[in-house]
């Protein structure tokens, strides 16, 4: 099992940063890829950034060139650095982990990020 846990997230103005952190725990021998997911209110769970083990990272296409993923593997963590806040940028914020074998992912319980036009 892996147990992640995020933290950072808050109210902020349009144009503001914030840097989200994920913390991972328990057998982490098996897990590959980690990133950022977001849930906003009435949508679908949407991919935000992930980064692979090796530090190759990939990005939405709403958030390229505001976001950075950035990962720590000696801490087990994983980082998002928001800059140019827009408002449609307001959701739940959940970290990934995803195990290679047996395949599964993992999830954080989610952190609220809301940003004020």
């Amino acid at each position: 099992q892996v147990q992640l846990v995020e933290s950072g997230g808050g109210l902020v103005q349009a144009g503001g940063s914030l840097r989200l952190s994920c913390g991972a725990s328990g057998r982490m021998l098996s897990i590959s890829d980690m990133g950022w997911y977001r849930q906003a209110p009435g949508k679908q769970r949407e991919l935000v950034a992930t980064i692979t083990l090796g530090g190759s990272t990939n990005y939405a296409d709403s958030v390229k060139g505001r976001f950075i993923i950035s990962r720590d593997n000696p801490k087990n963590t994983v980082y998002l650095q928001m800059n140019s806040l827009k408002p449609e940028d307001t959701a739940v914020y959940y970290c990934n982990a995803r195990n290679i074998l047996p395949p599964r992912d993992y999830w954080g319980q989610g952190t609220q990020v809301t940003v004020s036009s």
